[in-house]
């Protein structure tokens, strides 16, 4: 057995281990988990809402990333959303740092994490308008949308409606081909 001394990464060896990895890793507090692949209807489920989201993101100046851009939330965490919308500057050449929408898809792997851990470090996000959690074995969701006196959880019917990028999304359109 060999022991191996595991200490908090920091932004720079994060990002070079990222570089030249072929396995992608989320950074949390400084530690790395490398990240397990997805199902094909969760793929899918990202590729229509990535093409839904697209025009609206573009008439509005806005840019959409899907799974292999990283956002940076803190100094030692970085994520990889299923999807994020970014509006302004670009950050840094290798990740994000202000987006106004969060997108995870949910599945058994990653749920409770999906659900704690990063909706506690989205919703401090200062740009984040809208943090958006799609079921990934049926349609439905929650919404979790930036109002004055905070966020407020909204469980998802059959239309959409987002803020940022502005527009309004069928839940049917988002699912399509789904099993």
């Amino acid at each position: 057995m060999t022991e191996r001394s595991l200490r908090p990464l920091t932004e720079e060896e994060y990002l070079a281990l990222e570089e030249a990895s072929p396995v992608r890793h989320e950074l949390v507090g400084g530690i790395p988990y490398a990240m397990a692949g997805a199902s094909l209807d969760h793929n899918l489920i990202v590729t229509n809402l990535v093409a839904l989201l697209k025009p609206l993101a573009r008439a509005q100046g806005c840019r959409v990333y899907s799974e292999t851009a990283r956002l940076k939330v803190s100094e030692d965490t970085f994520y990889y959303p299923d999807v994020m919308v970014v509006c302004g500057p670009k950050a840094h050449p290798l990740y994000e740092t202000a987006p106004c929408l969060v997108v995870e898809v949910l599945s058994p792997g990653t749920e409770a994490q999906d659900r704690r851990e990063k909706l506690s470090h989205y919703l401090r996000l200062p740009s984040l308008q809208a943090y958006l959690l799609l079921e990934g074995a049926r349609p439905g969701g929650v919404l979790y949308r930036k109002t004055p006196s905070g966020f407020r959880e909204e469980r998802l019917e059959e239309t959409l409606i987002l803020t940022c990028p502005e527009g309004t999304l069928k839940l049917e359109e988002i699912y399509e081909g789904v099993a």
